[in-house]
């Protein structure tokens, strides 16, 4: 008897193109805002890109649904309504280079002053040249040494700075670092670095990891950049240190996001603000398409599908 077709959905057509050539496969656009007629079938869904759809709300119906595909790396927001049976994939590898460069380039604009040269730019004058800070020669702290914090390091190193990595565990170091951290370390390596770089997961261990007491422990001048998620620094406590003048903040996520035209964050000297696109580039789509077929062909092939975060298959180490 024929072997019935493994149906997929995905957003975009292009998605599907990835996947044509796949013998056994059935893909199916479905950009999840209204219900599909073949949604009995789907086993493996993939989430629009940066998506404020109800997930319990998109998989009703979906009896057959084994896997949901995440396109972005963070999850927390999906973890506890994720079908019962229904394992949960987040897009790790998939934003690695485009937030990586994007750590970097809030780094440089802000310890270069290219805010105030953006403005004097718009403003027609020429400032006055004077020393400013270099990047060469910083310490610079990366918190969070998964996927993205290596990308992050990676990118770091050839400037000539000191990378110093934190993770949840101590553990050796690679190539980029002799030695990986522990997070309980953290306290104590703050006032050592003159960059920190936020790259966490947001769990409720980390929500205000870096806290008032936290960036108290920075030293003056110092820069915070975070490029994780907004909840991971305490807002207040930040706006503080940043409206003191004693420390930077380069950030692509805010508490609350998006942020209110009234907040202070967008008025506090020293902040520099991006909206949230750390993994929005055109490197993102490859990867993204990468991803998705690799998951299919391991669905087909009766393999663990990688990057699972939540569900039955969590458990595997897929």
């Amino acid at each position: 008897m024929p072997t019935s077709p493994l149906v997929v959905s995905v957003p975009e057509a292009d998605y599907a193109e990835a996947l044509a050539d796949l013998d056994g496969v059935d893909a199916v656009v479905w950009d999840m805002a209204a219900p599909h007629p073949r949604g009995p079938e789907i086993r493996y869904a993939v989430m629009p890109y940066m998506t404020s759809l109800d997930l319990a709300r998109v998989t009703q119906g979906l009896t057959a649904l084994e896997v949901v595909q995440l396109q972005s790396a963070g999850y927390e927001q999906y973890a506890d309504v994720v079908p019962d049976g229904v394992t949960l994939c987040n897009a790790a590898g998939v934003h690695d280079a485009s937030t990586a460069e994007l750590a970097l380039t809030l780094t440089l604009a802000s310890i270069r002053d290219v805010p105030e040269f953006v403005a004097a730019q718009a403003a027609r004058h020429w400032v006055p040249l004077r020393l400013r800070p270099a990047l060469a020669d910083r310490k610079v702290l990366v918190v969070g040494y998964g996927r993205i914090g290596r990308a992050i390091a990676s990118r770091f190193a050839p400037f000539e700075v000191t990378v110093t990595a934190v993770a949840s565990r101590a553990r050796a170091g690679d190539d980029l670092v002799e030695h990986v951290h522990g997070i309980v370390e953290l306290p104590a390596l703050l006032p050592e670095h003159d960059v920190v770089v936020v790259i966490v997961p947001l769990t409720e261990a980390t929500r205000h990891l870096l806290d008032a007491d936290a960036l108290a422990r920075m030293p003056d001048g110092a820069l915070l950049v975070n490029v994780a998620r907004g909840p991971v620094v305490d807002t207040d406590a930040l706006v503080a240190e940043c409206a003191s003048g004693r420390l930077r903040a380069a950030l692509d996520v805010t508490d609350p996001e998006p942020l209110p035209e009234d907040h202070p964050l967008w008025t506090t000297p020293g902040v520099l603000l991006t909206p949230h696109v750390g993994g929005a580039t055109d490197a993102m789509r490859p990867r993204a398409k990468a991803l998705v077929r690799a998951q299919v062909e391991a669905l087909l092939a009766g393999r663990p599908v990688d990057n699972a975060v939540v569900g039955p298959l969590s458990a595997q180490g897929g």
